[in-house]
């Protein structure tokens, strides 16, 4: 992507929010974090596996064990997992999605979903459950409060992401010092 043409509020905003330096391993950069195969290919496996188990979660929350939090803590694991692993915590470099946007969008989602039916004369936080016919689930009762879980969810998730990107922007500042203190230099 190219800064010509661009406004320079959009090029802040776009440029605002990411780390200065890139502080998760490339595949090409040989580091001193040693990256192991089996987890990478247990990685392939496990991740979009943990994510399904965090989406049942956050739908089967209602009537059973689960709700935002919990798929969120699950979802905000497999992320983990894969910063440990070696790889891209959000799945691509260029992420256009910025865990601060994340938690923000959360925010506004459960603050919405709360207020909403103040709207209608109900309290807040008030819920209403409808049925409706899915082809070759049957029925399936879906509660308002569906959406305050979801903006849970998204919370957790960004703060997660948000709190692997600032631990590896201090990981890599340890890194680099460490390597400025190793290389012989004047002691003048």
């Amino acid at each position: 992507m190219t800064t010509r043409g661009v406004e320079p509020a959009q090029r802040w905003w776009d440029t605002c929010d990411r780390p200065h330096e890139h502080w998760l391993m490339r595949e090409s950069a040989q580091t001193r974090w040693p990256r192991s195969l089996l987890l990478e290919v247990c990685l392939r496996i496990v991740f979009p596996t943990v994510l399904l188990l965090a989406i049942y979660l956050l739908f089967a929350g209602h009537t059973r064990a689960g709700g935002g939090f919990s798929a969120g803590l699950v979802a905000g694991l497999a992320f983990v997992l894969r910063y440990v692993a070696g790889g891209s915590v959000t799945g691509s470099r260029d992420s256009w999605v910025q865990p601060p946007v994340v938690i923000g969008s959360g925010l506004v989602v459960v603050v919405a979903s709360a207020l909403v039916p103040t709207f209608f004369g109900l309290p807040v936080l008030s819920s209403a459950v409808w049925t409706v016919e899915v082809p070759l689930l049957g029925s399936v009762k879906i509660a308002s409060s569906l959406a305050f879980d979801v903006g849970v969810f998204l919370l957790i998730v960004g703060v997660v992401l948000n709190l692997l990107r600032t631990l590896g922007e201090g990981i890599q500042l340890g890194e680099l010092e460490s390597e400025l203190n190793d290389q012989p230099g004047d002691a003048s």
